[in-house]
């Protein structure tokens, strides 16, 4: 049994404190909000995340940071993108040497480009970082639905032992060495996640979707090999699998912000009518810089900043997707 603290209380962290919990684990789920950690505590139930699942009373909750923190042999930052760094900056006092810290949340941060588990460590360096990603709403994780994921870790040491610590006959844990690539699929997928649900809201069909995704991968992994990650990422788990059901899924906040936009909502009415953090959003500026600066094209990337941050009608943005010069898909097989 391992002691472990779950840093957020939105739906994917308490998706996690409870299959840590059922694993035998001593957990603490720590929210920003000490009235949440009590209603959590009273009720057994994260009514507005996660309607139906029972928490049992074996999982505690606290609003005091230090508590979740002191005595955890693992951390798993589950707070959302954009508060990743000054969470982990509040965390450091309280964090000893060597201390894991699992990142499950996924983005990249606009002004340095750099990853969630980059930022974790330059504002923990005494911590072994460590990733979590893969197709998992928490809704599914929450109701105990089968799911596969992959941890990610600077070590097999590390790996081997997180892969212990979270799976069980309905969660499947794979390694892998490629932190790197592992966040960039995860993160660069809400992008394309944006692109498919506009496609929804415009009405174009699976023909449309179809293409955004492959293409979108395509995108991704393009950015991702030119960066230093594998090409495996991103045609498994971390890649297309969590691009698949990112775009498709009735759970999925990003789909969902982008069919509002499709249907005409701008992007702050689309966020706010969605009540959750859209992280794809937040990752859209940081995508189209990476492109540039590592000289990857990346239109379908491009043509969502477009429509996000400078105005352009989304119907007209898909026009211009398809009306592009002709190309071939690849050039991995020569003409003969």
């Amino acid at each position: 049994m391992a002691n472990i603290g779950v840093i957020g209380a939105g739906s994917w962290g308490t998706a996690l404190a409870l299959l840590l919990d059922k694993n035998g684990h001593a957990v603490t789920e720590w929210s920003h909000r000490p009235e949440e950690a009590e209603e959590l505590s009273r009720t057994r139930e994260h009514k507005s995340k996660l309607p139906g699942v029972k928490l049992p009373e074996t999982m505690r909750f606290t609003g005091d940071l230090e508590e979740a923190v002191t005595g955890k042999e693992v951390l798993i930052m589950a707070v959302p993108s954009t508060a990743v760094r000054s969470t982990a900056a509040k965390i450091r006092p309280y964090l000893t040497k060597g201390q894991i810290v699992v990142d499950v949340a996924k983005g990249i941060e606009e002004n340095t480009l750099m990853t969630l588990s980059q930022q974790i460590e330059e504002e923990l360096p005494d911590a072994d970082v460590a990733v979590l990603s893969g197709p998992s709403h928490a809704e599914e994780v929450g109701r105990g639905l089968p799911t596969s994921v992959v941890v990610g870790a600077k070590t097999r040491e590390t790996a081997e032992y997180l892969q212990g610590l979270f799976m069980n006959e309905v969660f499947r844990v794979y390694t892998s060495p490629d932190m790197l690539g592992m966040e960039l699929g995860g993160s660069l997928k809400n992008v394309i996640a944006l692109a498919a649900g506009i496609a929804d809201g415009l009405g174009y069909g699976d023909n449309a979707k179809a293409a955004l995704i492959t293409r979108g991968i395509h995108e991704i992994s393009r950015l991702g090999v030119e960066m230093g990650g594998a090409i495996e990422s991103f045609t498994g788990l971390t890649g297309v699998g969590d691009l698949i059901v990112t775009c498709a899924s009735v759970h999925s906040r990003n789909r969902k912000a982008g069919y509002l936009i499709g249907q005409g909502r701008t992007m702050q009415e689309a966020m706010d009518e969605v009540k959750m953090v859209v992280e794809g959003v937040f990752s859209t500026k940081a995508a189209v810089k990476l492109g540039k600066k590592y000289g990857v094209d990346m239109p379908i990337v491009e043509q969502v900043n477009a429509v996000l941050f400078e105005g352009k009608d989304a119907a007209e943005a898909v026009n211009d997707l398809m009306m592009r010069s002709g190309k071939p898909e690849h050039t991995a097989k020569p003409w003969s």
